[in-house]
Parts: structure tokens; sequence; C-alpha cells
């Protein structure tokens, strides 16, 4: 089973690239971009790494890394032009198909939980299966061709831009974290500070900082291994808090924190890019008097629900 869930895994990943690819292609071909050699090098690398990186030494993908954070530092990563939407055709689609246009978002959720939850493939496995299975479901029902998916897919993946790689490089970051004992010293840091035995000041502690990390971070996940480890553990668990309600809150105390920075790319950054809006900071404002009080609640649901 294990094999085979590595087989689902490569194939998806290879599918990913291939979404890369399309976008360098159209990078190269982007005339109207002063930067399109630079920009179609970046998903042409980014591409290799997610269809061919298990095959590939360590040493060469990190190079290949180094190129795309250059790349970006540089300023050689620009959305460049984009073929709009017919507005008409889109409009037109919106009246015929009515609610069922969220019939793939809803079987993708639905998807990707059941596979999840009742068979032995997985998370990951099932937010893939749930993917395709909802690009067919939307295909057939817009009646789109082959070409309009590539158009979509290419300029939904240029949109994003270089903030896509954001949230794969905290991931990652998150890893590095906890393997380098990053979780100990934190914990040993706020022991000689604030005292153990408070199951109140420990459920505080542990959900203001999976906010505060992952506003760092801009990564829930990234996040919840650190300070799981260095807080959550010895300042809640231990201290006779359930654990399963200590790891489900936790997470939502540090979804809080996503709600309110520019770090989280594809909940802030995005939809800015693809709303054109003029203040770049104009999603999270209008989200973060919601995160505090949400983060307060989980608080009081974990000091409830916990011990």
């Amino acid at each position: 089973m294990t094999s085979l869930i590595n087989n689902i895994l490569t194939f998806l990943y290879m599918l990913i690239g291939v979404g890369f690819l399309i976008a360098a292609i159209e990078s190269f071909r982007d005339k109207t971009n002063s930067t399109r050699y630079g920009t179609g090098l970046f998903w042409t690398l980014f591409a290799v790494i997610f269809a061919l990186g298990q095959w590939l030494p360590n040493a060469l993908v990190g190079a290949f890394l180094l190129v795309i954070g250059l790349l970006s530092l540089l300023k050689q990563v620009k959305v460049g032009h984009i073929k709009e939407i017919n507005v008409k055709t889109a409009e037109s689609a919106a009246l015929r198909l009515k609610g069922w246009i969220f019939l793939p978002s809803i079987i993708l959720a639905v998807t990707a939980i059941l596979v999840a939850q009742f068979t032995p493939f997985g998370g990951q496995v099932g937010i893939g299966a749930a993917a395709i299975l909802s690009l067919i479901v939307a295909v057939v029902l817009t009646k789109s061709s082959g070409k309009a998916v590539f158009d979509d897919t290419q300029r939904m993946v240029r949109s994003v831009g270089s903030a896509g790689v954001l949230p794969q490089l905290l991931a990652t970051l998150g890893v590095v974290f906890t393997a380098s004992g990053v979780g100990n010293v934190t914990a040993h840091a706020i022991s000689s500070f604030f005292p153990v035995g408070n199951h109140m000041l420990g459920v505080v502690l542990y959900c203001v900082a999976m906010a505060v990390f992952t506003i760092i971070m801009g990564n829930a996940f990234a996040a919840f291994a650190v300070i799981t480890a260095g807080i959550g553990i010895p300042f809640v668990v231990a201290q006779g808090g359930s654990a399963v309600v200590v790891a489900a809150l936790g997470m939502t105390s540090g979804y809080c924190g996503t709600l309110m920075t520019p770090m989280a790319a594809n909940f802030n950054t995005l939809p800015v890019a693809l709303m054109e809006m003029k203040d770049p900071l104009g999603v999270i404002k209008q989200q973060a008097p919601i995160a505090i009080p949400m983060l307060i609640i989980q608080i009081l649901l974990m000091y409830v629900l916990a011990f």
C-alpha cells in the first residue's frame, strides 16, 4: 500500500509540474514582458523540482532553489500580459449555470475529506484525487475545451507569481526548525519566565504563540510543529490537557494569525493581485478585526474543553 501511495503522489507532483511548465511556456512567449526570460526560467525550475525532484541530486535541487530566490530578489519574475476573460462569455455562463457553478468546489472538498478519512490513502492523495475529479466535473459542466483548461491554468499560475513559492518554503522551514531543536529551545526560554502548571497561562501562551509565529512564518502548519513541541506539549498537554483538543484548537489559533499576515501569500497577497486592489494590505485590514476576537474564543474554548 505504501508503494502504491508513493506512486500516486509521484504522479500528482508530476501533474503539478506540468501546470508550472505551462506557465513557463506562456511566460517565454509573452513578448510584452520585459523579464520574460527570467519569469520563464523561474517557472521552468519550479516545474522541474515538482515533476522530477525526487530523482535529482539534493545539491542540484538546492541550486535550483537558490536561482529561484535570486530571480525573485532581482525582480526578474513578473506576471506579464495575461489574456483577459471574455466578460460576455463569463456572464452568459453564469446565468446558464447559476448555483451549479459551485458544484466542482463542493466535490473538491467532499472528495478530499472522504478519501482522507475513510481510505488508507491519506490527505495528500485525497486532495490530488479531488482536484482531478473536480476539474473533470468543471469541464463537463461548462463544456470547456482543452484550450480553455490550458489558458486558465497558466492564467492562475502566472497571476500568483513568485508568491506561489512562499507556502512551500515556509512549510519546509517549519520542518527544519523542528529538526534543529527550535521547539526545545523555545520551551526552555519560556519556562524561565513563566511557571509551569497554570492551565490558563499555558493555554494563552500556546494560542498566542501559534498566532504570532504564524504571522512571522505565514504558515500555521510550519508554526504548529515548532510551537506545539516547545509550548503546547510541556505547558498544556503535559499539565493534563487533551492532546486532541489542544492540537485542533492550536491549529485554529494559528489560522487567526494567517488572517493578519502578508506572509500568507496564497490567502492575503494573491487576492490583492487577482482583484487588482490598490491597497496591498486591504485584505488583512478587513480580516484583522475578526481574527483577534476569534483568537480569544480559541483560548477560551481550549481552556474549557481541554481540561
